[in-house]
């Protein structure tokens, strides 16, 4: 249920609304905006009485929310979330890029390619320490000295790290880490959802293979409700009968969760197509249809890295892919009316 004030509503009224409710077992979420402040009730609200609280003179409109995730939901938080992270941000409008290998591979490749990628206009880095994979016997990265070379590309670039976390126990070596990554295979890891919903730190929580647009929000209300605020949605491609590519890139995603959640959304191009010669036109097509950010993943040498190296770009490519997504921001945003796709 949501509860919608009028403007400058009386502190004391207000007061013995909050009171009263809580009274009553109700967790009370107040957003305030710019003209409106929504408090939004969480608990078992079958027995408050919409009359009564409608006809107090504080309150505009009383609504109830049927959809299960209630702190994911615009409905209770109608404006963007921004997430900052040093000095970039996700979301408000602006165009963030994540960039890196898939796997941290040594000292020089991480931190070469970290100085590419922020030349070329990326704002966080990204690379796997701990790689979950589909085979044991798969390259499953370098785990806790892999952490310490992102943190040395971190030193030499100033760039944010965003990386994967693959169980809370795992915590405690992620403290220098900007963004906790969840991977698709631990969308619903609801153990780990619940660890990260106890930090402050933010998480990019990835699509399941075969998740719905509820199941992913369902996911993040577990993040929301632990009191971490910081959530980005993440689309990777879902599995589908298609197998020319990886996954099936969704884009109607992001206007979707845009309408159904106040969360940024960013696209993952790599995982979806699995082949570099995709990625491109896929990057751009997720601006052009409102994506808050892009992951994508960067090696110097693709043909011989250890991990997902046909559907890394090189940072030559991510350059020139970075001019042509800017100028398509540029116009999303109507902020340059001549901008002229080259």
């Amino acid at each position: 249920m949501i509860v919608l004030l009028k403007e400058h509503p009386d502190e004391r009224q207000l007061d013995n609304l909050l009171g009263w409710l809580r009274e009553r077992g109700i967790d009370v979420h107040p957003t305030v905006g710019e003209h409106q402040t929504i408090l939004g009730l969480i608990g078992d609200t079958s027995k408050i009485d919409i009359d009564l609280i409608s006809a107090l003179d504080i309150v505009d409109d009383v609504r109830r929310v049927q959809e299960p995730y209630k702190n994911a939901n615009r409905k209770f938080h109608p404006d963007d979330t921004v997430i900052r992270i040093g000095s970039t941000q996700i979301g408000g409008g602006s165009l963030t890029l994540i960039a890196g290998p898939c796997s941290v591979e040594s000292e020089e490749q991480i931190v070469g390619i970290a100085k590419a990628v922020k030349a070329s206009g990326a704002t966080i880095l990204r690379g796997g320490a701990f790689k979950p994979r589909t085979s044991p016997y798969a390259f499953q990265g370098m785990h806790i000295e892999g952490i310490r070379l992102l943190l040395k590309a971190k030193e030499a670039t100033g760039l944010p790290v965003c990386t994967e976390i693959m169980d809370a126990s795992q915590l405690p070596l992620f403290e220098d880490i900007d963004i906790l990554q969840v991977g698709a295979r631990n969308m619903q890891n609801f153990s780990l959802l619940r660890a990260l919903g106890k930090t402050r730190k933010p998480v990019l929580l990835k699509r399941g293979m075969a998740a719905s647009y509820q199941d992913l929000l369902m996911s993040a209300e577990y993040i929301l409700a632990g009191g971490n605020p910081n959530v980005i949605l993440c689309e990777r491609g879902i599995r589908t009968f298609e197998t020319y590519t990886r996954n099936t890139l969704d884009l109607a995603c992001i206007p979707s969760l845009k309408t159904l959640s106040h969360l940024p959304v960013i696209i993952d191009p790599s995982h979806a197509t699995g082949k570099a010669a995709l990625v491109p036109s896929m990057a751009c097509a997720a601006v052009a249809g409102g994506a808050d950010g892009l992951i994508i993943e960067v090696h110097n040498d693709p043909a011989h890295a250890l991990c997902d190296g046909p559907q890394s770009i090189t940072p030559a490519a991510f350059d020139k892919l970075a001019g042509e997504l800017e100028q398509i921001h540029q116009i999303v945003q109507g902020d340059r009316e001549d901008v002229i796709i080259r």
